[in-house]
């Protein structure tokens, strides 16, 4: 495989005059609005979401993103859907599908369910021997059914493309298929890497072999581990800009922090350390590529969009707070009456900072339905940000299919 594309060009960076604390004198600090310019042009989101949207263009941005989290809840549109738009305002849902049907992605386990450029697959199978070995030993203790495997591998291998709920009602030699086992097998084989998605019905996975999904020439590659670790930390730190060793680890979660850290160990006379000033005014050590240009740290558009729960940029919550003080949780795991906020709240970003969040549905009239928006601190919903806001809607509501905006009374929270 060829190593991950070159991180774009930079701009020139400030050097604020302080160190890391407790760490080797930094080549340069960034200030806390350089450190987020940077993040938010890694992740896309520093352009306005204009310009074309079509194959290679979409296919373009999953690979700078590195992977696309797939999210089962249609609020408004399903999470997957919301990223690619967020970045690509003329991005519609058969584009995605197009790219999974021609086999240019890959669905996979990076932190969750994600959909990952097909040339990444080689650089999975370190997490499909790891998953069969945590997986057998967790679900066995909890008593699940994993002798099924084999018969589920064996009934896929001869009918196909395959739903769980194709085995609701067969028999086998062994009298009724039981549900709940043969959907725990397909987990265990997709997981594993017996069995891949070749697509979806609905929202519902539809498994076969995955030598008839994955390209025959991945298929055949062998990568060692150390490339593994290798590839992981280096893409890793092509999409981030900066990263310490925990954060290269978690990006795919395809390695730990100690490989991690061993990798910059190694690749110390390609990499710089540079200083990232939190929101709290407190620095952080981390890397970069000392590849002789500065990161990038043009400041972003002001443009307001709406960002969904599973952006990548949101993903690591932690980091969030502490790059851009912005607290957030998604909430429906919550009892209802424990909820701050709402169910399903989306964060509102406008140029390089987050000033609200938004709790919003597809209502049973058919509108885009906004129940509330809660302003962060000292961010004021004047006439020109609240216009701004409904013409970001009323874009949503168009590409999500609905009927208009509807803001139900009491939207605007204190």
């Amino acid at each position: 495989m060829s190593a991950p594309e070159t991180p774009p060009a930079r701009a020139r960076s400030a050097k604020p005059p302080r160190a890391a604390r407790g760490a080797a004198t930094p080549d340069a600090i960034l200030t806390n609005a350089e450190a987020r310019h940077v993040f938010l042009t890694r992740h896309l989101l520093a352009v306005p979401p204009t310009g074309p949207a079509d194959l290679a263009t979409v296919e373009a941005t999953i690979g700078r993103l590195g992977f696309v989290q797939v999210d089962s809840i249609p609020t408004v549109a399903r999470a997957h859907h919301m990223i690619l738009y967020a970045r690509h305002h003329r991005y519609r849902e058969k584009t995605l599908t197009r790219l999974l049907d021609s086999r240019r992605l890959f669905e996979g386990w990076t932190h969750d369910a994600s959909l990952v450029p097909m040339a990444f697959w080689p650089y999975w199978r370190r997490r499909f021997r790891t998953a069969e070995t945590r997986l057998t030993a967790r679900w066995s203790d909890d008593g699940r059914n994993l002798s099924m495997c084999e018969q589920v591998l064996a009934h896929v291998r001869d009918n196909g493309p395959t739903l769980s709920r194709d085995f609701a009602e067969e028999k086998s030699s062994a009298g009724w298929w039981n549900w709940q086992p043969t959907k725990v097998a397909l987990e265990f084989l997709w997981r594993t890497g017996k069995l891949a998605v070749c697509h979806r019905e609905g929202f519902q996975k539809v498994y076969d072999l995955t030598e008839r999904v994955v390209p025959a020439d991945l298929m055949a590659q062998d990568v060692s581990e150390e490339a593994i670790v290798d590839w992981a930390a280096e893409a890793a730190l092509t999409r981030l800009g900066f990263a310490t060793p925990r954060q290269l680890a978690d990006f795919f979660e395809l390695i730990t922090a100690e490989e991690a850290e061993d990798w910059i160990a190694r690749s110390a006379d390609r990499l710089r350390p540079v200083g990232i000033t939190l929101a709290d005014g407190t620095v952080r050590r981390a890397v970069a590529f000392d590849d002789g240009a500065p990161l990038d740290t043009a400041a972003p558009t002001g443009r307001l969009r709406i960002v969904s729960p599973f952006d990548p940029m949101v993903r690591d919550r932690r980091r969030t707070e502490q790059l851009f003080d912005f607290f957030y949780r998604i909430e429906i795991y919550v009892p209802k009456e424990k909820r701050q906020y709402g169910y399903y709240v989306f964060p509102i970003l406008e140029g390089d900072r987050f000033v609200a969040r938004i709790d919003m549905a597809r209502g049973a009239s058919g509108a885009l339905e906004v129940a509330g928006v809660w302003p962060e601190a000292r961010v004021r919903f004047g006439a020109a940000r609240t216009r701004a806001l409904e013409a970001e809607l009323t874009r949503l509501a168009r590409f999500a299919g609905c009927d208009g905006v509807t803001f139900l009374d009491g939207w605007l929270r204190g």
